[in-house]
């Protein structure tokens, strides 16, 4: 077994997967427009799928009720400061900033409130 992607339900697909493309670096792996505007979302190394989706049978999560710690998606970052200030520039919010031995991290929220970490690490996870 391996990872393939994880989803997340949001109101307006095509704004968040456009954000992600441009602000975050990803690129469309597969869309199907219809009738849930799914959008797989991957990076460069193509390993891992983002969906972004609209299911209209279920309601949407309020992101922004809930805190970002108990769901975010986490990117690397080689300058945390720059891609911090970029990402803010775009529609993104700050919610905290967390340094231990070895890591740095900063929780944002992307402009639909959902979670995303900026992280350096001494020591890639994988």
């Amino acid at each position: 077994m391996y990872f393939e992607h994880i989803a997340i339900d949001v109101a307006d697909p095509v704004a968040v997967a456009a954000w992600y493309v441009e602000n975050l670096g990803l690129r469309i792996a597969r869309h199907q427009p219809q009738p849930t505007q799914m959008h797989f979302l991957t990076d460069d190394a193509g390993a891992f799928c983002l969906e972004i989706y609209r299911n209209p049978v279920v309601e949407t999560p309020d992101y922004h009720a809930r805190d970002p710690m108990l769901f975010h998606v986490a990117f690397k970052s080689k300058d945390l400061a720059a891609d911090q200030a970029r990402l803010i520039a775009a529609g993104a919010t700050y919610h905290a900033e967390t340094k231990r031995p070895g890591d740095h991290l900063i929780m944002l929220r992307d402009p639909w409130g959902i979670g995303l970490q900026i992280c350096q690490r001494a020591e890639p996870l994988v």
